[in-house]
This record gives C-alpha cells, sequence and structure tokens, in this order.
C-alpha cells in the first residue's frame, strides 16, 4: 500500500499493515498518535521525530520505533517512509519509548516488498510469511544512540525544544537562567535535576543532533563551521564520541 491514510485500512483485520509514503521537502505531520504500534523508516532523507519527553533524530536508512498511541509529530526532510502500522498485542516486546535502530538490508528489502501488498493479503502465502519476518528482524535489532531528552516542567522544555530548532554556540546558561526568572546556579541545578545532565552539556548533544540533516546538503568542513567547532577533527571526534559512527557516514553517496 502507498500513499493512502492509515485511516482508510485501520480497521483491516492484519496484524501488520505496510504503507509507504512519500512526503514533500521539510513536512511536518503536526502532533498525532496511532491506536497501532508504528515501525517508521525512512528510506531518503532524516526524520526529526518530537514527544513530551524528547527529541529523536533518525539518520537515513535507520527507522523508529513509536509505540502505540504515542503522541507525537515528524518533520520530514526529503524523506520516503516505509511504515509498518502494528497491532499492540502481537508486539508485547516492543520498546515503552520511543527507540532509533539501524535497518540491515535484509530487514530494507523486506520492507520494500511489504508495501506493495494489498491491505487484505494473505496471511498463509508469501506475504503472511514476509509479515512474520519482518517482526523476528525487528525484535532482534538493538537501539542507537540518536536521541535526546526534554526536562518535565513546560518553561525548561520550551526553551530546549526552541534550541533544537536553531542551535546557536553563543546561548548561554545565564541567559537560559534569566529567562526563566531564575539564578544561574538555581536554574542550573534544577536543569541538571529534571534531565540528568547539566544545561552547557545538553546543548552540546542537541548541536551533534542538529549536525545529522545539515550532513545530508553540507560537507563536514561546512556543519563543524556552522556549529562553531574549533575544528573538523574536534566535531568529527565528538560526533564519534556521542554517536559511535563518523559524520562522514552520514553523508550522501551511493548505496
Amino acid at each position: 500500500m502507498k500513499n493512502i491514510p492509515l485511516d482508510d485500512v485501520d480497521h483491516v483485520d492484519r496484524a501488520v499493515l505496510p504503507i509507504g509514503t512519500d512526503y514533500a521537502p521539510g513536512q511536518l505531520l503536526d502532533w498525532h498518535e496511532h491506536r497501532r504500534a508504528q515501525f517508521l523508516y525512512g528510506a531518503t532523507g532524516v526524520m526529526v521525530v518530537d514527544t513530551a519527553d524528547g527529541s529523536w533524530t533518525v539518520p537515513p536508512e535507520r527507522a523508529l520505533l513509536i509505540p502505540a498511541a504515542t503522541r507525537h509529530r515528524v518533520r520530514m526532510l526529503q524523506v520516503s517512509t516505509r511504515s509498518l502500522y502494528i497491532e499492540p498485542k502481537t508486539v508485547p516486546w516492543w520498546p515503552a519509548t520511543c527507540t532509533v535502530v539501524d535497518v540491515p538490508p535484509l530487514l530494507r528489502e523486506l520492507l520494500l516488498a511489504a508495501v506493495e501488498f494489498e491491505p487484505q493479503y494473505d496471511l498463509s502465502g508469501r506475504a503472511g510469511h514476509i509479515a512474520a519476518l519482518l517482526m523476528h528482524e525487528i525484535a532482534a535489532l538493538s537501539p542507537l544512540p540518536f536521541h535526546i531528552g526534554l526536562p518535565a516542567s513546560d518553561d525548561l522544555a520550551a526553551l530546549c525544544r526552541a534550541y533544537l530548532a536553531t542551535p546557536d554556540v553563543t546561548v548561554t546558561n545565564t541567559a537560559w537562567a534569566a529567562r526563566t526568572a531564575m539564578s544561574e546556579r538555581a536554574f542550573t541545578r534544577r536543569f541538571r535535576r529534571e534531565t540528568g545532565q547539566s544545561p552547557a552539556s545538553w546543548r552540546a548533544r542537541a548541536r551533534l543532533l542538529a549536525a545529522v540533516p545539515m550532513l545530508r546538503s553540507a560537507s563536514v568542513t561546512e556543519v563543524s563551521g556552522r556549529l562553531r567547532y574549533a575544528s573538523p577533527a574536534a566535531f568529527t571526534a565528538a560526533f564519534t564520541r556521542a554517536f559511535g559512527t563518523p559524520p562522514t557516514r552520514f553523508r550522501p553517496g551511493p548505496r
């Protein structure tokens, strides 16, 4: 199934509904939720997914596991998706929070095949076996660290969401504290209590996540300059420490 709304087929008696969708560059899917769990795979481009608890950046050829009934929004940056919408009772092992995962070649090919299914595909035939194999492959995946948490309180969360939208290396704890009418010391203590890290560490990770979509259209040198790193080598080292892979892996190239 391609480019059809989930609501048109959600009633179909199939535990797994594969749907492929093409999105306009920069398209925003505003806050919504699904009755089913979702395996959201970006065959192309980068997705940024927000929930009340945090923000997930999904690099190309990775996917996000979204629990059922999780309110979220998605910004699509030149993305074509291959999603699976799954009845929650069939995946009791599904993570309780959103999780970014890699998509190995076998899983990718299964997803590409699955979006060609009719809504009421034959459970005992090829399509049914592919759907079952998809669940086995997804259950074996390990999480990737492309996530940043958000504070629980509305005022701090608003500061963080604004920063994620436009990361600015010149922002200081003093400036953030002033915007919340707190002393810098009290602000830092409260921020650490709600996130488990200092504001400066949080902003540094936010800038590295912001680099992922930048790398689709700019070189490592250009991105390191935009984010005010001392050198491309310093940016590469920080990126690799945070995500376990160098930024060059996210530059466009031959499949």
